[in-house]
């Protein structure tokens, strides 16, 4: 159990059978009446964010979120990953993994986040490197607002990347934003 006192940003609790994340909290004392505690709280199931107030006693049970490094293997109608210490494979339906995995590759580390043995989330690594399978030719002399071009990776996602950038050249991006970082 954790007091509302206690409250730090990316602590998760439980509240109300969900599980939420704390994204931001403030501790207010007015000028009258009892202080409280002002929290951003972030559903880690279906991403919605709530605004809630806590007196500074009151408790919440402390969620404890399971983040396990499993390798992606293949997607069919489901997606399949394995634990790479025990071998043990888990499939997880479209729905659940979302767009998580629109830039890994078949056979890369993601890490699989479960609370009670219930998967509610794939995070992929930070950064990725992925070849360029099709994007238009640059034209000389269209660099000077810094232009951008849609390009297709080898993983079917599209990427905006600048004009300078080629088909099967490897790049490194961003997969929290979707941005293209650099050549590599």
């Amino acid at each position: 159990m954790i007091s509302a006192g206690d409250f730090r940003n990316g602590i998760t609790i439980e509240l109300d059978n969900n599980i939420y994340q704390i994204i931001e909290f403030q501790h207010v004392k007015p000028g009258k009446g009892a202080a409280f505690v002002r929290t951003k709280l972030k559903n880690i199931k279906n991403g919605g964010v709530v605004e809630k107030t806590f007196r500074p006693t009151e408790k919440c049970p402390q969620a404890r979120i399971d983040r396990k490094d499993m390798q992606y293997l293949y997607s069919d109608d489901l997606y399949h990953f394995m634990d790479v210490e025990t071998y043990e494979q888990i499939d997880l339906a479209p729905e659940s993994v979302g767009d998580a995995l629109k830039f890994v590759k078949e056979n890369e580390m993601v890490k699989v986040c479960s609370h009670n043995g219930q998967v509610f989330a794939i995070e992929p690594p930070l950064f990725v490197e992925l070849e360029i399978t099709d994007t238009e030719p640059g034209f000389k002399g269209n660099t000077a607002t810094g232009a951008t071009k849609p390009a297709v990776v080898e993983t079917g996602a599209t990427v905006y990347v600048p004009l300078f950038v080629e088909q099967n050249d490897k790049i490194k991006i961003d997969t929290r934003t979707g941005e293209y970082l650099s050549r590599v």
